[in-house]
């Protein structure tokens, strides 16, 4: 009886080895086809989508130089023109007013708060 086991416990493995043997063939099929696909078919993607952010960063780099700088330059300017007319302006009413070089030590309050003050 004990054999009678034995003997069946022998194939079952024999079997066992025979499964296990054709799966790892199997497994190692498959994972020769997973490293063809990222050879051939996922390598030319990758080298599509650098080629694409380079690009990009061409053109971010384009428009930065040819509008975004320039616009910034101007804006600046505009704000500098503006502030200096502002000046420029203010002394003049203050000067028509009759105030002139006596009220230019007197403060003034830039915002209309008393509390802040500052000297012209």
């Amino acid at each position: 009886m004990l054999a009678t086991v034995r003997d069946i416990a022998i194939v079952l493995l024999a079997i066992q080895s025979l499964v296990i043997g054709v799966l790892l063939a199997i497994l190692l099929v498959q994972l020769r086809n997973l490293v063809r696909m990222l050879r051939e078919e996922i390598a030319p993607i990758l080298q599509t989508s650098q080629e694409t952010a380079h690009r990009v960063d061409g053109t971010v780099h384009l428009v930065s130089d040819t509008i975004v700088r320039p616009l910034i330059k101007l804006n600046s300017l505009g704000a500098g023109v503006r502030k200096a007319a502002d000046n420029l302006f203010y002394f003049k009413g203050r000067m028509r007013r009759g105030r002139g070089a006596s009220s230019a030590a007197q403060p003034h309050t830039a915002s209309g708060d008393p509390s802040t003050t500052e000297i012209a």
